[in-house]
This record gives structure tokens, sequence and C-alpha cells, in this order.
């Protein structure tokens, strides 16, 4: 589904570039304090139309771009003020169109400028920790992990760091994630380190060869 700057509302424009100028997950309580509150239906929303990415994290959600929302970061720099913007709304707009015509001159991608590539290389460093993690805890090849194990493994990694990986490995073929079904073995630590995927916790990861 095609999605353009106009089918958001000025708060869900604001959530995307200041995700945009961060480069990071970010949590619920730093995307407030850098500005935008995203409620529920916006989070929804912005997750259905794969802009950005929320995970569950420590009781509080975190939120990171997607490469689609990235591309849709630099059609709003280009796009220009929303009909009945006011006067620091057309401000905003005024400096992100000056900042889209330096990108355009000086043949720059917003990678350059704010750094998308390094954090999708730590992302890529974190997706090799987590496979080396799984390697050693595995019984079996493609066997079943508990993220409480895997987690272990990886304690000196900010968990919504983990969380993030977690999710990009998702939608990689040969990885799977899933609720443990039998939730009366469940510990509290279980519950704990389980990663929400599609409003579902997971709580086992298994990595083909």
């Amino acid at each position: 589904m095609s999605v353009t700057p106009g089918d958001l509302t000025g708060t869900e424009r604001t959530v995307l570039l200041v995700l945009m100028a961060e480069s990071r997950p970010v949590p619920n309580p730093d995307l407030v304090a850098l500005g935008p509150k995203l409620d529920k239906p916006g989070r929804d929303k912005l997750n259905e139309l794969g802009l950005i990415e929320s995970a569950r994290s420590d009781g509080r959600f975190v939120h990171e771009l997607t490469d689609r929302g990235w591309h849709l970061c630099r059609d709003i720099l280009s796009d220009g003020a929303p009909p009945r913007s006011t006067g620091p709304a057309k401000t905003l707009y005024t400096v992100l169109g000056a900042l889209d015509r330096y990108l355009r001159q000086a043949d720059l991608s917003l990678a350059d400028v704010f750094g998308h590539s390094a954090e999708l290389q730590t992302t890529a460093t974190i997706d090799d920790r987590i496979r080396e993690a799984y390697a050693k805890l595995r019984p079996r090849p493609g066997g079943w992990v508990r993220l409480t194990h895997l987690r272990g493994e990886l304690a000196d990694v900010p968990r919504a760091e983990v969380d993030a990986a977690l999710h990009t490995l998702y939608r990689t073929p040969g990885a799977s994630l899933i609720p443990e079904e039998n939730k009366k073995v469940l510990t509290d630590a279980d519950r704990a380190a389980a990663v929400v995927i599609g409003d579902q916790d997971k709580h086992l990861i298994a990595i083909e060869p």
C-alpha cells in the first residue's frame, strides 16, 4: 500500500521526524521528552503502515523507523507544510525544505546526515551476537531456545537494542520466534524476557543453520 505524507497527521509526521533524527530505538518517555506523544491509535496506524516498529521493553514501548519510514521521511522533507499549518509548523517545514535542497545539491541521503547506516551496522552486530548466543545454547541445530537464556548471554546489550534486533530477525528466513504454548511452565523470568511481536509475547527462538 502506497503511503504519502498527506496520509499522516501532523503528530504522526513529527513522530517519524524525531525517530529519524535520533536514528535509534526510542522509548516512549524519550519520545515525549523530544516533542510528540504517540498514542495507541497513532502507534497502531504507523505500525500497520509499516513505517515504524514498536516493541514492549521493560513495561514501555520502544519505537524505531523501518526502511519504509526512512523513505517517507525524505518525502516529508520535500512535501512542504500540511494544509492549515500554523506559523511554527510553517517554520519547521521551511527548515526541512532547506535541508531537502541541501541533500539534493550535495547528493546525500538521510543516512549520511543522521547515521542510519551506522544504526543498521549496530543492529547487524547485535544480530551476530544473537546468533552466536543461540549457537552456544541450542540443544540441536534448529532447536528451540528460551529467550530467558538468550538474554542471559546478552546481558551487556541494552534490552531495547536486543528487542529491535529480534524484530528484524523475526522477518528473516530461517529464524522463528514463537510463544510458549504451555503457559503453566512459564516462570516470571520467562514472561519478563518475552519480546512482543504482533501483540503476542514470544518466549522461544529457533534459527536454522
